[in-house]
């Protein structure tokens, strides 16, 4: 269609990587209005973890539209807020012992990271705060200051503020304990850096290439905040809602956040939707102190409850995710031994890994081999370097391995070329028609 041509701004992206008209949707496909089938292994970049249209959502949100449920209520008290709150607390947090009040923010990722800054610094009354290399957490101005990507922070149009960077595990390599120079210039008065309000760290890193901090890392970083009298604030808003294979991303790990945000698969359904988790007594917001128009989706909140009853009543569905997660390893451990050349390494944990390529044309030449073959992945890290798996966790076996076949068959096309493939896919090109 022409009409995207001539009036929707150059800020587009993803329709630059995927360019069809898309219409339709179920599960772990798409198709475009040709009626042509696409393997989705982006999911709405972590928002999909449940798949396009789920049913068992599906029915709850046409029901609740059908008897004229409440779609905006600003943060009024509304049926559908009260039995998703009611069934977090009895399904998320209680069998987890988590104590956390909500803030609904308004309805983006971004629109959570801002809040839980702000409550940070209002609550120990200090500006600073530590973010890490390669980590994304927005691009409002305040998340923006958090995250490392320079092509974001440039776009800004201003100074960011307020934050001190530090490396990220692994980012001196992998026998440098990171958390231990984070101590010992916080230790330091005359290190230049200021005493923080709060720590933001994203137990895996998406939008930063697929990095995943070790346990003992993120062990060792909490001990650092409670040493320092800082807030622990860890972003789960792509790395949550199941994609390592628990609901937060920090269970295993041992560690207790103060605030955590969380967005993306929040609302199960693709409908948008945020929120900051507070500890009880750090909730210290007057009525009215942070707000937003959109901070009550009714349409989310059903949604999201639906996927919470469904999905977390018990621990079947985290034990499947975790299951297909390591047949990915292994499959990706697999293309790496077989194929890699020293071109390739693995990342990632759970359901969130990805193929770290020796650089981003490399990895570009394979997520445009692989559009070819009916099949829609990104990449994500600071030189687009990353082949970055994002699959709905409800895919089947079968399609997941197919998946993980289109992608290693990519690999081996784009590996045996002696020109590279272009850099842009012909908006009229047909992909390979799927049955």
């Amino acid at each position: 269609m022409k009409i995207f041509e001539e009036i929707e701004s150059e800020v587009q992206s993803y329709a630059r990587a995927f360019p069809r008209v898309f219409n339709r949707a179920q599960g772990e496909y798409l198709y475009d209005e040709d009626g042509t089938q696409y393997l989705d292994f982006l999911a709405g970049a972590g928002t999909l973890n449940y798949g396009h249209n789920n049913p068992f959502f599906k029915e709850k949100l046409l029901d609740y539209i059908s008897e004229d449920g409440i779609t905006h209520g600003l943060d009024m008290h509304t049926k559908a807020k009260g039995e998703f709150l009611e069934a977090f607390n009895e399904k998320i947090l209680k069998p987890r012992s988590m104590e956390y009040v909500m803030q609904f923010t308004g309805p983006t990722g971004t629109n959570a990271v801002e809040a839980a800054l702000k409550l940070a610094r209002n609550i120990k009354g200090r500006e600073n705060i530590i973010s890490f290399t390669n980590g994304f957490h927005g691009v409002s101005l305040g998340a923006l200051a958090a995250t490392g990507n320079s092509h974001h922070r440039g776009a800004s149009g201003v100074s960011l503020n307020g934050t001190t960077r530090m490396p990220y595990d692994g980012y001196l390599g992998d026998d440098f304990d990171t958390t231990a120079y984070l101590d010992k210039v916080l230790s330091d008065s005359s290190s230049g850096v200021d005493a923080p309000a709060a720590v933001i760290v994203e137990t895996v890193q998406g939008e930063g290439g697929i990095n995943a901090a070790s346990f003992e890392w993120l062990r060792n970083l909490e001990a650092v905040c409670r040493k320092h009298d800082m807030l622990l604030i860890v972003d789960d808003i792509q790395a949550g809602c199941g994609r390592t294979g628990t609901y937060f991303s920090f269970e295993e790990i041992g560690i207790k956040p103060d605030i955590v945000t969380l967005s993306k698969s929040l609302g199960g359904y693709g409908l948008p939707f945020a929120v900051v988790l507070i500890k009880p007594d750090l909730d210290q917001w007057k009525p009215g102190e942070h707000n937003g128009t959109f901070r009550g989706n009714n349409f989310a909140f059903v949604t999201a409850k639906a996927a919470i009853d469904h999905y977390w009543s018990d621990d079947a569905f985290s034990k499947e995710i975790k299951r297909k997660g390591e047949y990915v390893s292994q499959r990706l451990e697999s293309i790496v031994a077989d194929h890699g050349d020293g071109n390739f390494t693995t990342r990632g944990r759970g359901m969130f890994q990805g193929i770290n390529c020796v650089n981003g044309e490399l990895a570009g030449a394979i997520t445009r081999q692989a559009f070819k073959q009916g099949m829609i992945i990104e990449t994500s890290g600071a030189e687009d370097h990353v082949v970055k798996f994002l699959c709905p966790l409800i895919i089947s076996d079968e399609n997941l391995k197919r998946g993980l076949d289109i992608v290693e068959q990519a690999i081996l096309e784009t590996c045996a070329r002696e020109t590279p493939i272009p850099e842009e896919v012909d908006f009229f090109e047909e992909p390979r028609k799927t049955a």
